[in-house]
């Protein structure tokens, strides 16, 4: 390893954020390992650990029996509680940095603060969001030990290696740009007009590296957003845009929606949030347009049918 290079552990690896991650602390000169179940490849480069979180002696094992200490552990796959307490039990005393994703989805949904500051009295107590706070609440009152910790809390997350879709009922569609050069209606519920700031998967890879090291960063909750407040409506049009085809919405009344699925609420709110506590800390804030993302993402889908 280079000086600059730091031994990064990712809990997860082989998904959508944490291959994005990984790949990008690889190009950073970081070494990087990652611990998943073995069923997806990783990318280029990261040395990888086999074990299901979920077999806690065997996950221990995997882990101790690498003889190392990391600079950063990010947890890419937390969502109870336990794993949360896993995590401070096996890194408190083996990292000096550890990262938990969250997500902005802890917030009630019907309570938010336009722009919603980090600290709230309004989270949500069940579903993904509230297990996500839990995990949060875990190592706010852990015993953490020397390891230092941050919490940074995506909105929408896009770009090469998902689907395209952020508002149901066209999120993550597979096929929204068959759909869309086929002339076809979307569905969007309120007709799209929920603000949101959606973050490019690279640009949250590079604010998660910047806490690296970061004493600014310690201890701390981030919002994970993008540079840009648009409708969600203006993220198809942009992508309409691209393909050079006319955007067809229909609205699905968000009242009628919500009664047939209220368990999708946090999806049906304005997710607005400020920047300025990133940049305060000398994190890299997210700064790549919706358009210059969009355009890549488009461009990724295309190129692999």
């Amino acid at each position: 390893m280079n000086v600059a290079s730091k031994r990064i552990l990712l809990i997860g690896g082989s998904g959508f954020v944490s291959g994005t991650l990984a790949r990008t602390a690889l190009e950073r000169g970081h070494a990087v390992w990652a611990v998943t179940r073995g069923q997806r490849p990783l990318p280029s480069g990261v040395s990888g650990l086999i074990a299901e979180r979920h077999d806690a002696a065997g996950f221990e094992r995997a882990i101790a029996g690498t003889g190392l200490a990391w600079d950063l552990v990010v947890d890419c796959i937390a969502y109870e509680p336990a794993d949360a307490r896993q995590d401070i039990a096996l890194f408190r005393n083996r990292a000096r940095q550890f990262v938990l994703i969250s997500t902005d989805f802890v917030f009630d949904p019907f309570r938010r603060k336009f722009p919603q500051p980090e600290e709230s009295e309004h989270y949500l107590a069940d579903r993904y969001g509230g297990k996500k706070r839990l995990c949060e609440l875990e190592l706010i009152h852990g015993d953490t030990g020397d390891m230092a910790w941050t919490i940074f809390r995506p909105c929408h997350i896009y770009g090469p290696g998902s689907q395209l879709g952020c508002l149901p009922l066209h999120g993550r569609d597979p096929q929204l740009i068959q759909k869309m050069r086929a002339g076809e209606t979307l569905q969007l519920v309120g007709g799209g007009h929920f603000l949101q700031q959606p973050i490019l998967a690279r640009d949250l890879a590079e604010l998660i590296l910047s806490a690296l090291g970061n004493p600014g960063a310690h201890r701390e909750i981030f919002q994970a957003a993008g540079p840009e407040i648009i409708e969600s409506r203006e993220y198809y049009r942009i992508i309409a845009e691209l393909l050079r085809v006319e955007l067809q919405v229909a609205e699905v009344p968000v009242e009628r929606f919500l009664a047939e699925q209220p368990e999708q609420a946090s999806f049906m709110c304005h997710r607005i949030y400020d920047l300025a506590k990133c940049r305060a800390r000398g994190l890299a804030a997210p700064a790549t347009s919706m358009a210059e993302g969009l355009h890549l993402h488009v461009q990724s889908l295309i190129q692999s049918a």
